[in-house]
């Protein structure tokens, strides 16, 4: 069974400075702490990330995935194509203005392909809320 989590905050940056963020998609083990890797594999038409390869560590578990991203002029999306620890995953960013900043929504679905107690998919959940959050935010100061 999927879990899925949400969050959403503000930012002091504008919605172009977020989204430019999210599309240097290998820049994702900088400001992402579970993030050991990622690696544009194909691109779209328009230059934007298509397929990555990422490696991913929570919770004690490294994960090999690959990931088919989506764009908006504000959403970034992606869809587990390949995982070895996982059977689904998709996320979503969306990016909006507010005043002189941005509000960012972030849903975020996974399922397993191995049971594990649900103490332990809740802090995995938890931390990539939290890292979503705070990952971001400082990132987004630090390109401001």
């Amino acid at each position: 069974m999927a879990v899925s989590a949400s969050t959403e905050f503000d930012i002091d940056a504008p919605p172009s400075v977020i989204m430019e963020i999210l599309l240097d998609v290998e820049s994702l083990p900088e400001w992402s702490g579970p993030h050991k890797s990622a690696k544009i594999i194909t691109e779209h038409e328009d230059g934007s990330p298509a397929r990555v390869e990422a490696s991913v560590s929570a919770v004690g578990m490294t994960d090999d995935q690959v990931l088919d991203y989506t764009w908006t002029e504000n959403t970034c999306s992606w869809t587990l194509v390949e995982s070895s620890q996982l059977s689904q995953q998709e996320g979503t960013y969306t990016v909006t203005p507010k005043g002189e900043g941005s509000h960012v929504k972030f849903d975020l679905s996974v399922e397993l392909k191995i049971k594990l107690p649900g103490l332990i998919v809740k802090r995995a959940q938890k931390m990539a809320v939290d890292t979503a959050k705070k990952g971001l935010t400082d990132e987004a100061k630090r390109r401001a």
